[in-house]
């Protein structure tokens, strides 16, 4: 099987570089690369360019305008010719070189996806900010850490792609649709992505605010019973994942080494 990993950038110049040699790190080939840019006026479309050839035809591309983050991720989904679709932030990285071996291994398996645990660190990559245990499949409401979430494509074709509706949340809709559908997933016990912190959707109190009043109305537009209570868990294990972050962080930097 292949995967098909995509990145959606715009003006990410300062930290695409990162992401694009995680990816060419990776001691398994058998991937695809696709960058979706929209139209950057930095520095990002020369990035992209220098590593081209280092892909050895493993890497496309397009740079376009855009109807935001989800559109270009459909666009991507759209281009991807691999069996299994992963995302991957033009800031965050692939923890260590062995992520697609151990995605591709579990596909071995009669699966629809997989999915791990992620680690939120700081501009340098350096301190860890949040300890994001994805844990096991619980109730309606639950979902894994998005960008760890790898699937076959038939899936998208199944059960459509994001949602533009959304501003920050489509992701989140898109986890809470599937997983109506007793997916069969496994989940990797491990880091497999290392996601910078300051996105859109985590920049701050006031970006974290209305993260929240959006997943709320998500899970509404979804007819998640207790959707209050649900915020409200959601609220206090980010609270948790910060503190579990600081009183774990040596064992953390340990493990994603």
């Amino acid at each position: 099987m292949k995967i098909s990993l995509i990145t959606v950038c715009y003006n990410s110049g300062k930290t695409l570089e990162d992401t694009i040699k995680s990816v060419l790190s990776q001691t398994n080939k058998n991937y695809e690369y696709i960058i979706v840019d929209g139209n950057s006026k930095d520095n990002t479309m020369d990035i992209i360019k220098k590593y081209e050839k280092k892909f050895d035809g493993r890497l496309k591309y397009i740079s376009e305008k855009d109807k935001g983050i989800y559109d270009a991720m459909n666009k991507g989904i759209k281009m991807a010719t691999g069996d299994i679709i992963g995302l991957l932030n033009s800031d965050d990285v692939l923890a260590n070189k062995n992520v697609f071996n151990k995605i591709l291994e579990s596909f071995k398996e009669n699966i629809d996806g997989t999915y791990s645990d992620l680690i939120f660190m700081d501009e340098d990559l350096k301190v860890p900010v949040r300890n994001f245990i994805s844990g096991k499949q619980k109730n309606k409401g639950w979902h894994p850490a998005h960008p760890t979430l790898y699937l076959k494509k038939e899936i998208y074709e199944k059960y459509g792609n994001f949602d533009l509706k959304y501003k920050v949340t489509a992701d989140y809709d898109f986890m809470l649709r599937i997983l109506k559908n007793n997916l069969s997933l496994i989940y990797i016990k491990d880091y497999l992505v290392i996601m910078r912190s300051g996105g859109v959707s985590t920049n701050g109190l006031k970006g974290y605010i209305y993260n929240m009043k959006q997943s709320y109305a998500t899970l509404k537009n979804n007819k998640i019973r207790f959707a209050t209570l649900i915020t409200i868990k959601r609220v206090i294990k980010t609270i948790f994942q910060g503190i579990d972050a600081k009183i774990n962080s040596k064992k953390i930097l340990k493990k994603i080494k």
